[in-house]
């Protein structure tokens, strides 16, 4: 079955490869495209395209199919093109012609459009609330180990000293910046293309202030041909958005794989989050933080991929947009599930905290010194020479007590001001509109 279809039927492989995987990427869309009909079918009824004894009875069917859609029971029937096309089946099954009625007045263009909104601030709601898991198993451990000095490295050469208070700080605080990264794709996505139909809007006199409303959205997308043109510009948003936290532990991951190593034994995983060799019986590998750092790497290359596909294309709806379905859809559990498992290891994460009992680090104290003596009076270059001479020297003894007392630094990690920062930006995404919205459709 397909909405389109006349007189004739398609070539069998030109139906193959222009379905493609159309109908199973689907299936991430079905509730959402369940919610998007409830909505547009009370505005019709509104402005009189559904009778008043119409809504209600295809109102408590489409409620039904959205708890098989929430349950996973919902499928898409062989020959059924796509998710669009099943629910209509379906209502048309149960309650014959009045059925066919639900897509006057839009577009399988700006159906698909809603679903991909609808679905996508649902998922950037569970990409928030997975960073702060992290993010607070970073200031936990910040916390926890606020006084156990490390080196800090340039040039994977040993620096200055460092802390895990910072180490573990640093990523929580970058976790922010990501989040209002978030922030923005979401309010941007959290807007309404109902009623652009096939991007040219539509002869009946929709009320799309009224499906804005019904569906939790702050605003729509006014241009019914801006509409269709932010196919392929939000998905490219919201993926750098995702490539922005992806980078995060991405490299923290990378650090950790580091200092996990017995060269550096600067961290130490339990076991149980290791796995061994087929040869090396001794072999404890962080493999959680390396599929971590592959699979970050590959979810910031996704902006590119989506950038491709639709950058050459002019104002239209073209079937190239459905390939970016592929890419985009799945991205966002691959997100959550690193996520999850940064948050379970870290918190999991043992610190070596005699690190710097090794002469071997004495060096990084080489600046404290300089400091020292240029706070005595000593001018800076003077006592830099001097500091460099007694390293060279072999006779320079590292004071190993530091007293860093500046915003962000050692001994002041500023972790409160981070977290009220997190906590701020997080408020201002107002979840709670969404959650009122859905519920008042799906339970009323």
């Amino acid at each position: 079955m397909k909405l389109w279809e006349k007189n004739y039927q398609v070539n069998e492989e030109i139906e193959r490869f222009t379905v493609g995987h159309d109908r199973e990427m689907d299936l991430y869309l079905a509730k959402y495209d369940v919610l998007g009909s409830m909505a547009h079918i009370t505005m019709l009824e509104s402005i009189g395209l559904l009778g008043k004894d119409e809504l209600p009875q295809l109102l408590s069917e489409l409620r039904n199919i959205y708890h098989l859609c929430e349950n996973g029971e919902f499928v898409i029937e062989d020959g059924i093109e796509d998710v669009h096309s099943q629910v209509e089946l379906m209502l048309t099954r149960k309650l014959g012609d009045m059925g066919k009625k639900i897509h006057s007045g839009r577009s399988r263009n700006d159906q698909v459009l809603v679903d991909l909104k609808l679905f996508t601030r649902h998922e950037l709601k569970e990409i928030a609330e997975q960073v702060k898991i992290l993010f607070d198993e970073l200031i936990a451990k910040s916390n926890q180990y606020k006084d156990v000095l490390m080196p800090g490295y340039t040039h994977l050469q040993i620096a200055m000293p460092s802390s895990f208070g910072l180490w573990f700080g640093a990523y929580a605080e970058s976790l922010t910046d990501d989040m209002l990264f978030l922030q923005a794709a979401y309010r941007m996505t959290n807007r309404n293309p109902l009623g652009s139909a096939a991007g040219y809007g539509s002869s009946f006199p929709l009320n799309r202030q009224m499906t804005t409303d019904l569906l939790g959205f702050d605003s729509m997308d006014y241009n019914v041909v801006y509409a269709q043109m932010g196919r392929g510009k939000m998905e490219r948003n919201v993926a750098f958005a995702l490539a922005s936290i992806a980078g995060t532990i991405a490299k923290m991951a990378f650090d950790a794989c580091l200092f996990n190593s017995q060269n550096f034994s600067f961290v130490k995983l339990p076991k149980e989050c290791t796995t061994g060799s087929s040869i090396m019986p001794h072999k404890k590998n962080p493999d959680v933080f390396e599929l971590i750092r592959a699979k970050s790497n590959k979810l910031q290359g996704l902006p590119q991929q989506i950038m491709l596909i639709m950058n050459n294309l002019p104002v239209g709806y073209f079937r190239d947009l459905q390939i970016i379905k592929e890419v985009f859809l799945p991205a966002f559990d691959e997100l959550k599930d690193c996520l999850q498992m940064a948050a379970y290891i870290i918190n999991k994460m043992e610190v070596n905290e005699h690190i710097l009992d090794n002469e071997l680090y004495d060096p990084i104290f080489s600046v404290e010194e300089v400091n020292r003596l240029a706070a005595n009076g000593m001018p800076f270059r003077d006592a830099y020479k001097k500091v460099g001479l007694d390293i060279e020297a072999g006779t320079f003894h590292a004071d190993k007590q530091i007293h860093h007392t500046h915003e962000g630094s050692i001994g002041n990690l500023c972790n409160d001001k981070i977290e009220a920062l997190m906590n701020q930006i997080l408020g201002e995404f107002h979840f709670e509109r969404i959650e009122i919205a859905v519920k008042r459709l799906v339970d009323s």
